[in-house]
């Protein structure tokens, strides 16, 4: 079975290209939900991108993800402006927060969804270095306003998967894979 990316994504086809062969189809699944945890949020997400997907391309098996940044029950989606983008790195500054990436895989006659979650500290955060990270235009196309991968000082620490927190839980995902070599 040939295996779809449903995602744009460079960092998920940038780490999902360690362990699988895939080409990519972006979903045209729209996200919007709205009363669900940040938990749910992800796994929707990741189950409708992966569905929509499969919609098109019943043969295949495609994997769905999305990633949420939680910061004491409220979502960070991506920033809609610069202006918000630096008002989210500020409400993170010093503080602990979740990472929540929820992944399917799916394909004729299954669907299997999971989420794996990271802690993630970030150091106080001074006006200067918001300002500057916010101007590289890097946080723009990120949950929460950041990559933990971009190169600026803003974690201190994290707990679980670093994959997780760059989009893509890639041991997770190679776990998912293996389950479905194993059972065909």
């Amino acid at each position: 079975m040939k295996l779809i990316l449903a995602s744009a994504s460079p960092r998920r086809r940038e780490l999902l290209a360690k362990i699988a062969e895939f080409h990519v189809e972006p979903s045209r699944f729209e996200e919007k939900a709205a009363g669900l945890s940040a938990e749910q949020t992800a796994a929707y997400f990741a189950e409708g991108k992966a569905k929509e997907v499969l919609s098109r391309f019943p043969d295949s098996l495609v994997l769905g993800a999305d990633t949420v940044v939680s910061l004491n029950g409220t979502v960070l989606g991506k920033p809609e402006s610069r202006e918000h983008a630096a008002e989210m790195l500020r409400s993170l500054g010093g503080r602990t927060h979740e990472v929540i990436t929820g992944v399917c895989l799916t394909g004729r006659g299954f669907c299997k969804t999971q989420t794996v979650k990271t802690q993630v500290e970030f150091f106080p955060l001074g006006e200067e270095l918001v300002a500057r990270y916010v101007e590289s235009g890097l946080p723009m196309d990120k949950a929460g306003a950041y990559g933990i991968q971009d190169g600026y000082p803003l974690v201190k620490a994290y707990f679980g998967s670093y994959t997780n927190v760059v989009g893509l839980p890639v041991d997770e995902v190679r776990e998912l894979l293996g389950a479905v070599e194993r059972s065909v």
